[in-house]
């Protein structure tokens, strides 16, 4: 399966959800936002969203400082 992912194109095995997603990039437990196909995904919903081929994914990673 083909998806954009921060506007590059990466290639993944079945339709994994967007919490595998994020698994696999080592980002769990991180503090992000996702959007796909521009629309944000909450946190809650991560487990049960199934990316698709052709998705658009956007994940930002939140930075605090002061």
């Amino acid at each position: 399966m083909q998806i954009q992912l921060n506007g590059e194109p990466s290639h993944f095995d079945g339709e994994p959800t967007l919490a595998q997603l994020v698994d696999s990039l080592g980002l769990s437990g991180r503090r992000i936002a996702i959007e796909v196909n521009e629309e944000i995904v909450p946190r809650s919903l991560h487990a049960k969203t199934r990316l698709q081929d052709g998705d658009s994914v956007e994940i930002v990673h939140a930075i605090g400082g002061g």
